[in-house]
C-alpha cells in the first residue's frame, strides 16, 4: 500500500499459486501461465479510487536485467514476492525455481520508483522479510545481523540491535510508522516470539511465545507482525486454546 493510502501494489496470485503455492490463491485467474517472462504481467499499481491499474514492471523487463547479469540464465517462470512501497520507491524479490530442482533458484532484489523509472537490480541480497525505514533505507538481514541497507547507494550502512535481541533477523518485521519502534517476529520451536525494540534508546522487550501449531510447508503460520494506526498494539496470528487459528493483539506500553 502507498504511504498515503491512495494506491496499492497488485500481483497475479494465480501465477503465484502455480509457481509458489504458499504465496498464491488456488483457482485465481492466471492469464500468463504459458509464458515464463510475460510482457503483460509483473507488479501493478492499482488506484484505490478509480480502480485503474498500470503495469509498473513486467516479468520481461526483470528477465532482461537478469540476463544482462547472466546471459546463460534459464528458469521455469519468474514470480514476485515481498513487494514493498515507501513514499516513492518500490522494492521486490524476483524469484523462480521454487517448484523443484530442474533449475537453479533465482532470488534477486529489484527496486523501482513509483512512476516506473529507475528499475534497478541489486547484487546485495539482504534476505528475510525486508521493511522500509526512512528515505531510501531498508531493514533486512545479512548473516546474523538486522541491518540497514541503502537502496540508492546499494550498500549496507548500519544495523539494529544484536543477535541477542534478534535471534533470527530473517523473521517477519514491522516498523512503527514514526520510525522509533521496531518489531521482529521469529520462530523458536513451535512458537512465534516478538522482540519489540526502541530505536531511540536501544532497549527491547520480548513477548511470550505464541503457539503456531504444527503447520508447515505451504500451509503455515508465520509471525507476520503489523502495527495498528495508534501504534500501541501489534496484530499477529497463532493457535488459541481450542486449537483453532486466530488473530491476537499484543499491547505495547511505552514509557515517556
Amino acid at each position: 500500500m502507498a504511504a498515503d493510502g491512495s494506491a496499492w501494489l497488485g500481483l497475479n496470485y494465480g501465477r503465484l499459486a502455480r509457481l509458489r503455492p504458499v504465496t498464491g490463491y488456488p483457482g485465481a485467474l492466471d492469464w500468463t501461465k504459458d509464458d515464463i517472462a510475460p510482457k503483460n504481467d509483473g507488479v501493478f499499481i492499482v488506484d484505490l479510487k478509480t480502480r485503474e491499474k498500470r503495469l509498473l514492471a513486467s516479468y520481461f523487463q526483470l528477465e532482461e536485467k537478469l540476463k544482462a547479469q547472466n546471459p546463460e540464465l534459464k528458469h521455469d517462470g519468474l514470480f514476485i514476492n515481498h513487494s514493498l512501497w515507501n513514499r516513492n520507491r518500490i522494492y521486490i524479490f524476483a524469484r523462480a525455481g521454487w517448484n523443484g530442482q530442474d533449475y537453479k533458484r533465482i532470488n534477486v532484489p529489484f527496486s523501482i520508483h513509483a512512476d516506473g523509472i529507475c528499475l534497478s537490480l541489486h547484487e546485495t541480497h539482504i534476505g528475510g522479510h525486508p521493511e522500509w525505514a526512512e528515505g531510501s533505507l531498508l531493514i533486512g538481514r545479512q548473516g546474523k545481523e538486522q541491518i540497514l541497507y541503502d537502496v540508492d547507494a546499494k550498500k549496507i550502512i548500519g544495523q539494529l540491535g544484536n543477535p541477542e535481541i534478534f535471534p533470527n533477523p530473517e523473521g517477519d518485521i514491522s516498523l512503527f510508522p514514526d520510525g522509533n519502534w521496531f518489531v521482529n517476529g521469529y520462530l523458536n520451536g513451535t512458537s512465534n516470539f516478538y522482540s519489540v525494540y526502541s530505536i531511540k534508546d536501544k532497549t527491547f522487550v520480548r513477548s511470550e511465545g505464541l503457539d503456531k501449531g504444527t503447520y508447515s510447508g505451504n500451509i503455515r503460520i508465520d509471525p507476520a507482525p503489523i502495527w495498528n494506526r495508534n501504534n500501541d498494539k501489534i496484530l499477529v496470528s497463532g493457535i488459541d486454546s481450542s486449537g483453532s487459528r486466530q488473530m491476537f493483539m499484543i499491547n505495547v506500553l511505552k514509557r515517556n
